[in-house]
C-alpha cells in the first residue's frame, strides 16, 4: 500500500522534478560520472514571452526632474511623432503644441512619459500623497489650498482665486512634494 501511495505521489510531482523512495537503489552513474535524471523536457528551452506591456516600457517623470531632464525624456516621443509625419514645430490653433494625427499619437503613446509615481492615478497612495502635500502647504501658510477633484493633485486660490494663495502655493509646492516624498521612503 505504501509503495502504491508513493507511486501516486511521484506521478503527481513528476513535472516538478523527480521522486525516489528509501527502498529504491541509487541512480546509475553515467559515463561522465554524473547521475542520470529522467526529464520531460526535450531540446533547448524557449524564452518565456515578455510579460511587459507598452505602459511598462514608458518613461516616468520624477519629482526632482530638471527642465533638461524633462526635455531629454521627451526626445524619443517627439522623434516618434516626427517620424509619423507630425511637424512638432507647428503649434495648434490654441497655441498648446503640435497637431498630431490620431494614428501618430497612437503609434507613439508608449513613449510619452508617465507622470511621477506620486501623481499617477494608478498609484494607490497618490491620494494620500496629495493630502499630505496640501497639509504641508497649509503649514507653510498657504490659506486656500485643497486636494483637487481627481484626488491626486491640489488646487490653489479657493473660490475667490486668492492671488497670495496661488503665488505661495506655486512657490512652496516643489518643496512640499519633495518633503512628503522623502518621508514616504
Amino acid at each position: 500500500m505504501r509503495k502504491q501511495l508513493m507511486a501516486a505521489l511521484c506521478g503527481a510531482v513528476l513535472l516538478v522534478g523527480g521522486c525516489s523512495t528509501a527502498e529504491e537503489a541509487p541512480p546509475a552513474a553515467s559515463s561522465t560520472g554524473g547521475a542520470e535524471v529522467a526529464t520531460l523536457q526535450t531540446g533547448t528551452p524557449t524564452p518565456a514571452a515578455s510579460a511587459t506591456t507598452p505602459q511598462d516600457e514608458r518613461p516616468r517623470e520624477r519629482l526632482d526632474d530638471t527642465p533638461e531632464d524633462t526635455k531629454e525624456r521627451l526626445k524619443p516621443y517627439t522623434k516618434c511623432l516626427t517620424e509619423h509625419g507630425v511637424d512638432i514645430t507647428r503649434r495648434r490653433s490654441d497655441g498648446t503644441g503640435a497637431d498630431g494625427t490620431d494614428e501618430a499619437n497612437k503609434a507613439c503613446e508608449h513613449l510619452m512619459p508617465l507622470p511621477p509615481w506620486e501623481f499617477d492615478p494608478a498609484n494607490p497612495e497618490a491620494k494620500d500623497f496629495a493630502r499630505d502635500v496640501v497639509k504641508c502647504l497649509k503649514d507653510k501658510g498657504v490659506r486656500y489650498v485643497e486636494v483637487g477633484a481627481d484626488g491626486t493633485g491640489w488646487a490653489f486660490g479657493g473660490k475667490n482665486n486668492d492671488s497670495e494663495s496661488i503665488s505661495n502655493g506655486l512657490k512652496y509646492s516643489p518643496a512640499c512634494e519633495r518633503e512628503v516624498a522623502a518621508k514616504r521612503k
